[in-house]
């Protein structure tokens, strides 16, 4: 089986090179399924109904979320509505909206970190635990680990080598070179990087950006314009063994310079 991961969608730019390419990335590469991350896809900021079905649309299968899914109120009552979507596992369980969704033999998680994370949530290596120790899930088992720091990135990795086919970072919209197939067969990528305009401050206009860092003043953060930089990764998984056999970068540009 073939899996694309793709990392943080931002904004319109973020949705427009995602309906762009998903299409002929599926067919390219003879893609099975398809997980986006869309937590920043409206505004940068959030996710809402209509940005969520465009990704479905786009072909998304699954999409995953993180820190900003709350960011937009109108998005509450839909996470009941919409299992496709998911909000990270390690939330309170009563809080709206699930953390993982079964497609077919394949399972997606969406789990967040808590290092330098400004939520306070359960611990995601024991909400990883209680979710593989209950009822028996599917042989393919793939995890957005929401996170910023790639020490605890690369620690849950580690935790769940030969435990799920594999552990894709988001959140930091910088793209990492370290993907491989760790020892005991799980796939691993401290961070898939970002569907947004590649001349930004992770996705933000530079200036903007600036301001905050020298001033120390808040000021509205603008999705930028311009070329956008669609990070993702290929894994191809034994479907019997759920181990990944490979894992590969697959980045694109879209746009002019």
């Amino acid at each position: 089986m073939r899996i694309l991961l793709v990392g943080d969608v931002v904004g319109k730019p973020g949705r427009e090179a995602v309906a762009n390419l998903l299409p002929e990335l599926r067919s390219e590469y003879g893609i099975d399924l398809i997980v986006v991350n869309g937590e920043n896809s409206a505004g940068g900021f959030g996710i809402t109904p209509g940005t969520a079905q465009e990704l479905f649309n786009a072909g998304a299968d699954v999409i995953t979320t993180g820190d900003h899914i709350w960011d937009k109120q109108e998005i509450i009552p839909y996470l009941d509505d919409e299992k496709r979507l998911l909000r990270p596992i390690n939330f309170p369980a009563d809080v709206p909206g699930i953390g993982h969704y079964s497609i077919g033999n394949v399972m997606v998680v969406n789990l967040m970190g808590r290092t330098f994370m400004r939520v306070d949530l359960d611990s995601p290596f024991k909400a990883m635990d209680a979710l593989l120790e209950g009822d028996a899930p599917p042989p393919i088992v793939v995890v957005d680990f929401h996170a910023e720091a790639t020490s605890e990135k690369q620690a849950m990795g580690w935790y769940l080598d030969g435990r799920v086919s594999a552990v894709v970072g988001t959140h930091t919209h910088v793209a990492t070179a370290d993907h491989r197939v760790l020892t005991k067969g799980t796939a691993f990528v401290s961070d898939l990087g970002m569907v947004g305009p590649m001349n930004s401050v992770i996705g933000d206009e530079v200036e903007d950006v600036l301001t905050r860092f020298l001033y120390q003043m808040p000021r509205r953060l603008r999705v930028a314009g311009g070329p956008v930089r669609f990070n993702s990764v290929l894994v191809d998984v034994d479907e019997e063994t759920g181990q990944a056999l490979d894992i590969q970068r697959v980045d694109r540009i879209v746009g002019g310079d």
